[in-house]
């Protein structure tokens, strides 16, 4: 703790069930597949030897498999654990007393601001039968525009007016008190953020893309990003 320059991991979760389906996932709670969970394994590989002092997941069970399978191969051996602020006895009765059990946890926290964007009624809809039905233009538009969204859903530019302002009110402070943090989540809320660390324009970000399973790391040091390796 108390390092100088602390490091931000970010990780895409793997591909989900409905991934593979090529459908519309959005909110809905879908779980990684095969595929998916080995890709979380190799993540995880590429960042074992990066000291990790607290996670951020969001509150969709594909983020939360992709960080717990990650951290598996992570070489510290400390154990993610699981809190869960507000929620009474899951609060209350989850306590650690023991000293060196809690030295070797790692704190998760869940929050619903780093979920994807909702893609409201294309959820559950084949890609494919959507452009069928809507037309290529307008399908494109519903992904890959800034501020359209689709029927009932939300924007990218929705989705990051959730995720900038937790990212910077809950995440920031342990990097500037020098912790390193590791977050799981989604392509439309790392892009989010990706988007406000490199004060990228609405036309930038429409055209990044975050790979599964691959961790982007950035050095933070006095208010300052850094992308690492670059």
């Amino acid at each position: 703790m108390g390092r100088k320059t602390a490091q931000l991991i970010m990780m895409r979760h793997g591909q989900s069930e409905w991934n593979k389906l090529n459908l519309f996932t959005g909110w809905v709670d879908i779980p990684l597949s095969r595929q998916g969970i080995q890709e979380s394994f190799e993540g995880g590989k590429k960042i074992a030897d990066i000291p990790i002092d607290v996670i951020f997941v969001s509150s969709l069970i594909r983020a939360q498999m992709t960080a717990m399978l990650a951290l598996v191969e992570h070489k510290s051996g400390r154990v993610p654990f699981i809190q869960h602020s507000g929620e009474g006895k899951l609060e209350s009765w989850a306590t650690i007393y023991g000293e060196t059990a809690k030295k070797n946890c790692i704190p998760v926290i869940t929050a619903w601001e780093l979920n994807e964007r909702m893609y409201g009624r294309l959820q559950g809809m084949n890609k494919q039968e959507t452009r069928d039905k809507f037309g290529d233009e307008q399908v494109h538009i519903w992904r890959r525009s800034f501020d359209q969204a689709p029927p009932e859903g939300e924007s990218l530019k929705m989705t990051a007016e959730r995720s900038i302002p937790y990212f910077q009110q809950k995440i920031v402070p342990h990097l500037e008190k020098g912790e390193n943090v590791f977050i799981s989540a989604h392509g439309n809320s790392l892009r989010s953020i990706v988007m406000h660390i490199e004060n990228m324009s609405e036309k930038e970000v429409i055209g990044l893309e975050i790979a599964t399973g691959d961790p982007l790391i950035y050095n933070y040091e006095d208010g300052a990003w850094k992308k690492h390796g670059h």
